[in-house]
């Protein structure tokens, strides 16, 4: 998997790199800038040194005053380097720093806002289809996922319940983030119901018997270790009543799969309709933050019930996204977009369906999902 190159492009400024545990922050900038200073805190010698004496830093560039580019990995391990940093930046050396994480907490606190304008904000994403081409598996990738720590493994459901075991314990558990650990267990699975859905936190806390605000807060922790996000409902000139909550997801479609409980009550297609749309997000996502920084994603839905799954807004950019996991379409299938276009003529719609032909319909342009996501880039 490390031959395989990623769509995100190393910038010529200072830059935080941030994207969860195994997504491939570390293999891409060793392999972008081989000649750089690397500072690796999750090595546990490394990050002793330097959190109890962040000036070591300085210390360290200026041992390597030849080393134009300078890479602290897992940054948010001690955040105080980032006051170094930034008087390092404020000299004018020409040095390059590169500050990867994978968590936005302390990060959000400190590092951030003190940086603010002099270093840009890159996120790193799962896999896109479009990187792994020929490699791309769509069965594989809604049950396991596109993490390549996960994929790059013998065995990747045994390495996705290690992954999110981990995260329970590294970053949850030893960071102090929540002192009842099986609360939060149970909180993650009742949390894997509310993927692709519509967020309702009193419904969440209700079924997993935890105070409404306790859950705020762990939802909170899940978007601070950037294992989740929301999407927020479209409303731009919106003509009719709209929704007003976000839609949850998991930041990738194994990590639902393996938070999701299954039993014989459960019906197969539903749980693969819920990781197919949470397979598109992630991808639109990941292609939006590689390619458009400058469009959204949204999602709309009326009042009256009509939905359709994701809106890309942005300069230049009007697209409207229907995810579908049927082989075949009926003609209700493209109620929502022709709702939606109504309302927004001006938009591009595109339905995306389990089926192998590409067609032209009313206007709305049906595509297989493979095609589509091989198509981003």
């Amino acid at each position: 998997m490390e031959t395989i190159r990623r769509f995100i492009k190393a910038e010529k400024q200072s830059f935080f790199l941030l994207g969860p545990r195994g997504t491939g922050k570390s293999t891409f900038i060793r392999k972008a800038f081989p000649d750089a200073l690397y500072i690796d805190l999750l090595l546990p010698d490394v990050f002793r040194n330097y959190n109890a004496y962040p000036e070591r830093l300085r210390e360290a560039v200026n041992a390597h005053s030849g080393k134009k580019t300078v890479v602290v990995d897992e940054v948010q391990k001690a955040p105080q380097l980032l006051e170094v940093v930034h008087s390092l930046i404020e000299e004018k050396r020409g040095t390059r720093f590169i500050l990867t994480g994978s968590s936005a907490r302390k990060l959000r606190r400190t590092g951030i806002n003190l940086l603010a304008g002099r270093a840009l904000m890159k996120h790193m994403h799962p896999f896109m289809a479009a990187e792994l081409k020929e490699l791309f598996d769509l069965g594989k990738a809604l049950q396991v996922g596109m993490i390549p720590l996960v994929l790059d493994s013998s065995d990747p459901v045994s390495t996705l319940q290690a992954y999110v075991d981990i995260y329970l314990r590294e970053e949850v558990q030893m960071e102090g983030l929540t002192r009842n650990i099986g609360n939060f267990s149970r909180f993650l699975e009742t949390m894997s119901f509310s993927h692709g859905a519509v967020l309702n936190v009193s419904n969440v806390a209700r079924e997993c018997r935890i105070e409404r605000k306790v859950v705020e807060g762990y939802i909170g922790i899940l978007e601070d270790l950037l294992l989740a996000y929301r999407v927020p409902v479209f409303t731009r000139r919106a003509k009719r009543s709209v929704a007003s909550h976000p839609k949850f997801y998991f930041f990738d479609a194994g990590i639902f799969s393996i938070l999701r409980p299954s039993g014989p009550l459960d019906r197969p297609q539903e749980k693969s309709g819920v990781a197919l749309e949470g397979l598109v997000a992630q991808h639109i996502r990941a292609w939006i933050d590689y390619s458009h920084p400058q469009c959204g994603l949204y999602y709309w839905r009326t009042s009256a019930g009509s939905e359709v799954d994701f809106v890309v807004y942005g300069k230049d950019m009007f697209h409207a996204i229907e995810v579908k996991n049927a082989a075949t379409l009926h003609p209700q299938d493209l109620r929502a977009l022709k709702a939606f276009s109504e309302d927004y003529p001006e938009a591009k719609r595109f339905l995306i369906y389990r089926g192998k032909e590409r067609l032209l319909r009313d206007g709305i342009s049906i595509e297989p999902v493979t095609e589509f996501l091989l198509g981003l880039k």
